[in-house]
């Protein structure tokens, strides 16, 4: 498929999408403050229609989606036998539809499993790759263009990301979240509103920003995705995705006894951490990078960014017992740099049966 934002000036377009146009820091500054929208090539879009569509989507997957309400913006892992997080995606419904939002890498997937599991039920999965497209940015910015409205409702899904969903459990001990303060939503848009939007961009009359961009601020507000720090062994609870993607009280599904026994019983053997990054500005890890203390690999990056205030920064999972305080270098092309650890997920996270429960809130949310 042809992109068609790659004529825009200074546009740099590779098979994932736009990566940027000309300056990934000046773009994140820009996509954060509302000023600029990211085509999000990288993410593909999966229609569900059907009267059984949401009891459906709710009996496979880690939400509560039986009784989602039209225009409610939340996501839904699928899990394995084992928990272990095999498909992810942003959801969105518009009370006759629902869409899915999912990482163009993992979409294939999900859509095979998804047709796997229809039996009887009356639910007709799609692919929607041809008709629709994905449009980033913050809610305000996402205003200046037209999202698709099959059934009269706009679909802009809205990232719940880091507030505490209905069922959801926060492992994070920071309070302010760094990511309380993101604003982020995604449109789907028809091919020829993204086409218009392109043209706009090329005359000057619409600013954009890339993927570099986009990644950058995710990374920062410690947000987790299926193709950066999803590998086969990801438990939700690693990555503090429970606030968001999981439900802690719904019925069954595949794999919630793991889920449960991890929470309320054990703790998940790996945690995510986020570092910030010593050294050369332009030298950043590999994706999969050791992370070690002294000789020792305790772990690996996920995901890796400049980011326009913090400098270099990345997440990581390392291995639950890793000391919190530890002395950590991360490979690179030129050598080891040091880097300084920030708690994600906490080592003790998990065996809450006897533990109070706390609600925490995100500033946003608290001031809603």
């Amino acid at each position: 498929m042809t992109d068609p934002f790659a004529p825009v000036p200074g546009a740099v377009v590779d098979d994932a999408g736009l990566q940027h146009v000309g300056s990934p820091l000046v773009e994140q500054r820009r996509l954060a403050a509302g000023a600029a929208i990211a085509p999000r090539r990288d993410r593909a879009v999966i229609a569900v229609p059907g009267a059984d569509r949401l009891t459906w989507l709710d009996s496979l997957s880690s939400q509560a989606l039986a009784r989602l309400q039209p225009g409610v913006s939340t996501e839904l892992l699928i899990l394995d036998p084992q928990g272990h997080v095999e498909h992810g995606a942003s959801v969105l419904d518009d009370g006759e539809t629902t869409w899915l939002i999912a990482d163009r890498a993992d979409v294939d997937g999900l859509f095979g499993w998804l047709r796997k599991m229809r039996f009887r039920l009356r639910v007709d999965p799609r692919i929607a790759d041809d008709e629709y497209a994905v449009i980033g940015g913050t809610a305000a910015a996402l205003e200046r263009i037209s999202p698709a409205t099959p059934s009269g409702m706009p679909l802009v899904w809205r990232d719940p990301w880091p507030s505490v969903s209905p069922g959801g459990y926060a492992y994070a001990p920071v309070e302010p979240h760094p990511g309380a303060d993101r604003d982020w939503a995604e449109a789907i848009v028809t091919r020829d509103e993204e086409q218009r939007i392109a043209d706009a961009a090329v005359a000057g009359d619409l600013e954009l920003a890339g993927l570099a961009a986009v990644d950058a601020l995710r990374v920062a507000a410690w947000r987790p995705r299926w193709t950066a720090d999803v590998d086969e062994r990801a438990l939700p609870h690693e990555l503090d995705w429970l606030r968001t993607a999981v439900h802690l009280d719904k019925g069954c599904y595949r794999g919630q006894e793991t889920i449960a026994k991890v929470h309320n019983l054990g703790h998940p053997p790996r945690r995510l951490v986020a570092l910030q990054l010593d050294g050369s500005d332009s030298v950043l890890p590999e994706h999969g990078a050791a992370v070690r203390i002294g000789d020792d690999a305790v772990g690996i990056v996920t995901s890796a960014a400049l980011h326009y205030e913090e400098g270099p920064i990345a997440l990581a999972i390392v291995r639950r017992t890793t000391p919190v305080d530890a002395p950590l270098t991360v490979d690179t092309a030129d050598g080891s740099v040091a880097a300084a650890q920030e708690v994600v997920v906490p080592p003790d996270a998990g065996a809450t049966a006897n533990v109070p429960r706390i609600t925490r809130l995100s500033r946003r949310a608290a001031a809603q």
